[in-house]
């Protein structure tokens, strides 16, 4: 037992003492696998696609997979139609060369390094199965008007469970009500049957999801029946033997279908659904109903389904067991049935997951794996995949049940722990890796981020960190004159910042520091505070005539920085797509309104933090008679005080005329004429149903009453005021607040007090009884009045007092007040901050320590400690430098930063301590120096002397040099004519050089120079600069090139204008190296040197720039621009003056354009013309009557000119051809009554078509024969030459 107790102390500190619990390692540092993503445990696949079974895991270095199917090694290299994925543990089965079936398993993955080894769940794969419906023959179902039915489904067995639906042939649904649905197995119930029962499309259908199919069983066909239709058609069927001969179906009382028997039990697992059902017969229909015996159903996760013939429980708990009744009733009586419920568990986690542990060596943690179950759960443990027993022993870890205890870890123990817990129904397996290092501090939040808030809300800044032993976090503001971690600020345990209230000033930049004993790191964050989005002028509700325009005003405020958008809503949904809906950017109109337009709109205005809504409601009415909600309730009137009481009366009135808008409420007015004459308060609101209220009042006040109405429109105008009623003084009912003392001097203490009003008085002759006294001292009182505060002299410096200030008049006093806590004044501290030491961290970051002052020294509130500090000169030269700087640490600390120091310098500095009086004394002056840091830029580089193959470069040295100059370092290299870069050359120059000459460069090439220099830190920033060998000697010697700068010689030549009709012709001559060639142009004397125009002419040598205006000279330039767009070349400019052209008049009938669309025109008619033509003479069906003479043959009759058409044969009997049809060349004609062709008589004969698509030969037993003169020829339809001649005839 002792040891035991001994235990259970040790675990109590290491849960207290250790908080580095679920760390995120970063992926860099060396770590045991983690498990990222698996499968799930029970694993249904889709037999049509491959397998894929999940296996991730991340660790350092990246772990290696393996796996088991059934609990032995799977060799994955030995099976063709599997594979694992590259850098992952997942695997891949091609089942299209196996069948899925044959991969039905239990499958485990491991994942290992030198770390450790993580394993996942036992994923159990099975197919998704959809089993065909077995083949039967359903005989029709007649039934008896009246009786109950149940319709079977019977799905076949699937993997998971089908989903069940019943539908009609039509693939409807079939309607269900209280009387019909559908039970929990897919049957399909009705308590009693109708007539309108009857049909023969009773269809169940089974959805597999998995699979996606629907499959549906064989139709059944209900027929209902009255007791007479029965015996009739039985009768046919059974030899005129009634079937049934009882009477119809009379009503009776509810039956149970379902469940059967007085009672039942049902078991259900913790977090799953609860589904009890009770499905009744009876007539009428009975309702069910549902109630818990031992308690009350749980109202948020219960609903009832199927009208209420399913009692539905989510996320059951153990609460939720017992016992369950339902009742079905009807009008004859009633039936009940008890379900008892038991609920068990699988095993769930109470705190979560054992949790991956990092610790320093030396350090202590403890690994929890804590759950529950019904049955209650064992608990067993493995490392690496061993069980623990088995595994190596380790004097630093001791297992207990469910926890293992590390004391004093060692580099080299880390480890993956596997938990598991498991009981009847389920397991928990869970990884947890021990991770044993040693690592400076880490910022995880990216650096600079930038947090936005809207005013008044909530920020949270992150400063995610990691660090081994766990950093401590310090958060600093712009200065960093001292930390963050009092009001407003709140620093949560994993880093983040949080500001409860945001306001403006919070605004700016923010360092995290994460410190720990092997190091420091701090990040940079922005908070930025933007202004909340307002609407000022919200929409107003309206009334508004049918076919009349209305208009929604919204108009908003934000913040200028965030980017606004404006929604508008109709009935909270969107707008009508209506060309009258009008969205302008504050406002919304809708005109000629109909009945439709009304509703509720809604204006909303969103922004990328905050947005802000209002509603207004449109009402459209007829244009006559005139709305009838357009003016407010008259004022109430006969207002009436009965009921007096010393503190209450009660008011009774009459109202006033509603205006056809009922009245909503009553608002109840006061004046008090005795304090405050002439200012009515409101007192109370009524309904607008009551005419009659009862007030509290207050003594020592002479009210007046008055009452508004109020209705759909506003207010009413006030009532007539009541008579006056006097209620009589009393004592206080309450003491003054704000109560609080202080010293303005230091032997003084002030107390000070809220007075109280004239209408809080109660009575006349207010005053204050104020007392004080030391902290276990006596009390001693005062009468103060007509004043709010009282001053006592001669008190000790800066002593605790209680005070307290009671409210008396001349009926007494009031209640007993509350004791406020004060201090006697404040004097100046007296001792300066000991044992101060300073530590520099690097060349610009120094940390300073102290001892705390003692309270009685300090003589006041602690504010803070100040540390001036300044530098006295740098190292490198002993020039003074005396600016004091102050850093303010506010709060109890021990020690602070100083940052933002000149490497290379000596300092001095000094601690104060300052209370609410002010600054103490100073501690001793210290001095330290920082060290070397690297250097600033150079502070100048020039390039002189060019040549064709030599440039010479000279510098001046850093103007922070932060140490001694080591050295400089030079790179260079060429950029060619498509600005790509060259090789890089690189010289290391000594200290004492300020310029250097760079031979055996290429000629007429631009090159690109970097020159930083040096110190024993490192090398500093870079000074750029950009530089052209010229051409050739020759270049030299041009009076116009400055051998002095590093400008080269203007590569442009010959640049001449000339002006045309089209424009004004540019001409030049280029061989610089840059592409980036444009021609700019401005008009001459103007005043805006920006409103240069350019055109780039890349590897032209001429550009004719179009649109000048005529009478204006223009400037013209040409410049060449480098890599970064910065112009490196310019020639000198020209005037051009383009002559002013007098306007002409411009024939359109000699314009080209006109020319061909009237050609154009004249074409597309004659192809239409020859359209028409073959449409009217192409072969096809010819109309042919049923009695046919013989006719000669008719002639081809030119083109009608009334109608466009071209002639038609014409059959001797009737010379007009019928409408709509072409006479056959054969000269018959249709039928007035019939619609056939020569397809329909086709029967003998030897009818053919010649090649033109004509018919020729005779229609067998459907005409007569013709003349032997006629027979012999043969009528053919008119060729394309004959159209032509008779279209060119036309024309």
């Amino acid at each position: 037992m002792m040891e035991r107790r001994r235990m259970d102390a040790a675990l109590l500190v290491l849960l207290l003492g250790h908080l580095a619990t679920a760390l995120e390692v970063p992926l860099d540092l060396p770590q045991p696998p983690t498990i990222t993503h698996q499968s799930p445990k029970d694993y249904i696949i889709d037999p049509r696609e491959n397998i894929i079974i999940h296996c991730e895991a991340k660790g350092k270095p990246h772990p290696s997979f393996s796996w088991t199917r059934n609990g032995t090694h799977f060799d994955i290299d030995q099976d063709p139609n599997v594979t694992m994925k590259p850098h992952s543990g997942t695997l891949v089965v091609d089942i299209s060369r196996a069948k899925a079936e044959h991969y039905e398993s239990v499958y485990q993955c491991t994942a290992r390094n030198k770390h450790g080894t993580a394993v996942s769940n036992n994923i159990v794969v099975q197919q998704s199965r959809s089993p065909l419906w077995s083949k039967e023959k359903i005989k029709p179902i007649v039934v008896q008007e009246g009786v109950s039915l149940v319709l079977p489904c019977r799905p076949p067995a699937g993997l998971p469970p089908p989903i069940i639906f019943w539908m009609d042939n039509y693939f409807q649904r079939l309607p269900q009500s209280s009387r019909v649905s559908q039970s929990l197995n897919g049957d399909l119930y009705f308590s009693n049957v109708l007539k309108e029962d009857s049909r023969n499309d009773y269809i169940c259908y089974a959805r597999f999801p998995y699979t996606q199919t629907i499959q549906q069983k064989q139709p059944i066909t209900v027929k209902v029946l009255s007791m007479d239709a029965i015996n009739d058609t039985m009768a046919a069927f059974y030899n005129d033997t009634d079937l049934f001969s009882e009477e119809p179906a009379d009503e009776r009382k509810p039956i149970f279908l379902i469940p059967s028997g007085p009672s039942s039990s049902k078991t259900v697992l913790r977090g799953q659904v609860l589904e009890m059902e009770c499905i009744a017969e009876g007539l009428p229909t009975p309702e069910i109903s549902w109630t818990k015996v031992s308690g009350d159903l749980p109202a948020k996760r219960t609903s009832f389904l199927h009208y209420q013939r399913t009692l539905r429980i989510v996320n059951v708990s153990e609460s939720d067991a017992g016992d369950y009744r339902c009742t079905g009733r009807n009008r004859l009586g009633s039936v009940h049935h008890t379900i008892h419920i038991v609920v068990n568990a699988a095993p769930y986690w109470i705190s979560g997951a054992p949790r991956n542990l990092v610790l320093a060596p030396g350090e202590n943690g403890v690994l929890t794996c804590r759950a529950s179950g019904t049955p209650k759960p064992s608990v067993t443990w493995a490392m690496n995949g061993i069980p623990i027993e088995n595994s190596p022993k380790d004097l630093s870890r001791t297992v207990d049940k469910d926890t293992i205890i590390f004391t004093v870890v060692q580099t080299g123990s880390s480890a993956v722990y596997q938990c598991n817990v498991s009981n009847d129904y389920g397991y928990l397996l869970s990884n947890a890796f021990v991770n044993v290092l040693s690592e400076p501090p880490r910022v995880l939040t990216p650096a600079n981020k930038v947090y936005q808030v809207i005013k008044n809300h909530r920020a949270l800044m992150d400063c995610a960190s990691f660090g081994s032993p766990i950093p401590n976090i310090t958060w600093f503001k712009d200065s960093r004159s001292s930390t963050l971690d009092g009001d407003p600020y709140i620093l949560h345990d994993n880093g983040t910042l949080e500001i409860h209230v945001a306001q403006a000033h919070n605004s700016g930049k923010y360092t995290c520091v994460a410190r720990n004993s092997l190091g420091i790191y701090e990040n940079h964050i922005y908070l930025e505070v933007k202004e909340p989005t307002r609407i000022l002028k919200q929409p107003e509700y309206k009334v508004v005539q049918r076919g009349r325009s209305v208009v929604f005003e919204c108009k908003v405020k934000h913040d200028p920085s965030l980017i606004p958008t404006m929604t508008w809503l109709k009935d909270d949904g969107e707008l009508p797509d209506d060309e009258r809906l009008i969205v302008d950017a504050d406002s919304l109109t809708i005109s000629s309104v109909t009945e439709n337009d009304s509703g509720e709109y809604t204006c909303i205005m969103n922004t990328t933090l905050d947005h802000d809504s209002a509603s207004a409601q449109l009402t459209v009415v007829e244009a006559t008679p005139t709305p009838a909600v357009d003016e407010r309730p008259d004022p109430p009137t006969d207002l009436e005080l009965t009921d007096q009481k010393k503190r209450s009366v009660q008011l009774t009135w009459t109202p006033g005329d509603e205006h056809n808008s009922p009245i909503q409420k009553f608002l109840i007015q006061y004046e008090d004429i005795m304090h405050h004459r002439g200012h009515w308060h409101n007192l109370t609101e009524v309904p607008g149903t009551k005419t009659t209220a009862h007030l509290k009042l207050s003594p020592y006040v002479h009210y007046t009453f008055r009452v508004l109405a109020h209705n759909g429109v506003d207010f009413s105008r006030p009532s007539v005021p009541s008579r006056v009623f006097k209620t009589d003084a009393a004592a206080p009912d309450e003491n003054p607040t704000g109560v609080q003392g202080f010293g303005t001097e230091h032997d003084n203490l002030v107390i000070s007090w809220k007075p109280l009003s004239g209408f809080q008085s109660n009575g006349p002759g207010l005053h204050y009884k104020v007392s004080w006294r030391p902290v276990g001292g006596e009390w001693t009182t005062v009468t103060v009045a007509n004043n709010s505060k009282f001053t006592v002299s001669g008190t000790p410096t800066f002593v605790p007092y209680e005070i307290k200030v009671l409210a008396a008049n001349d009926l007494g006093d009031g209640p007993e007040p509350a004791i406020a806590h004060g201090y006697s004044g404040e004097d100046l501290p007296i001792a300066a901050p000991e044992n101060v030491q300073v530590m520099v961290m690097n060349s610009t970051l120094a940390e300073v320590h102290w001892d705390p002052v003692p309270s009685k020294l300090i003589r006041g509130h602690l504010k803070g400690f100040k540390v001036h500090y300044w530098r006295e000169h740098s190292l490198h030269k002993h020039n003074s430098h005396h600016m004091e700087q102050i850093l303010v640490f506010s709060g109890n600390h021990s020690h602070g930063m100083l940052p933002g120091l000149h490497p290379f310098s000596l300092y001095s500095f000094n601690v104060r301590v300052y209370n609410g009086k002010g600054d103490g004394p100073p501690s001793h002056t210290q001095q330290f120096e920082t060290p070397e840091g690297v250097p600033g830029p150079p502070t100048s580089l020039t390039v002189t002397n060019p040549s064709p193959d030599s440039l010479t470069l000279e510098w001046s040295p850093p103007h922070v040099r932060n140490g001694r100059i080591t050295g400089y370092s030079l790179k260079y290299q060429p950029v060619n004519n498509s600005n790509e870069l060259g090789p890089v050359e690189e010289l290391a120059l000594p200290a004492n050089e300020t310029s250097v000459t760079l031979s055996n460069l290429k000629y007429n090439t631009r090159y690109k120079f970097y020159l930083n220099a040096k110190t024993v830190r490192g090398a500093g920033p870079t000074i750029p600069q950009e530089a052209h060998t010229i051409i050739d000697e020759a270049l030299i010697s041009q009076p116009d090139v400055d051998l002095g700068t590093a400008l080269p010689v203007s590569p442009f030549g010959n640049v001449t204008s000339s002006v045309q009709e089209g424009g004004a012709l540019i001409s030049w001559e280029y061989w610089g190296p840059e592409k980036n060639v444009y021609v700019e142009y401005i008009v001459e004397n103007s005043e805006d040197e920006e409103e240069w125009q350019k055109e780039l002419v890349n590897g032209s040598q001429n550009i004719m720039l179009k649109g000048l205006k005529g009478g204006l000279a223009y400037r013209v330039r040409l410049v060449a621009k480098g890599h970064h767009d910065q112009s490196l070349h310019q020639s000198k400019e020209l005037l051009v003056t383009v002559p002013a052209v007098a306007s002409r008049q411009v024939d359109i009938a000699t314009q080209g354009w006109f020319i061909g669309l009237m050609c154009a025109i004249a074409l597309l008619i004659l192809i239409l013309l020859i359209i028409c033509f073959i449409q009217r003479n192409k072969g096809g069906k010819y109309p042919v009557k049923e009695k046919e003479d013989a006719h000669t043959d008719p002639e081809f009759q030119p083109m009608k000119d009334d109608d466009c058409t071209f002639g038609e044969y014409s059959d001797n009997e009737d010379h007009k051809p019928l409408k709509g049809s072409r006479t056959p060349s054969n000269g018959t004609v249709k039928r007035d009554d019939s619609d056939d062709s020569l397809v329909d008589y086709g029967e003998g004969g030897d009818g053919q078509f010649n090649e033109d698509g004509s018919f020729i030969g005779q229609y067998s037993g459907k005409s007569v024969s013709r003349d032997t003169a006629e027979g012999h020829e043969s009528s053919e339809a008119p060729s394309p030459i004959n159209a032509m001649n008779s279209l060119n005839s036309f024309v």
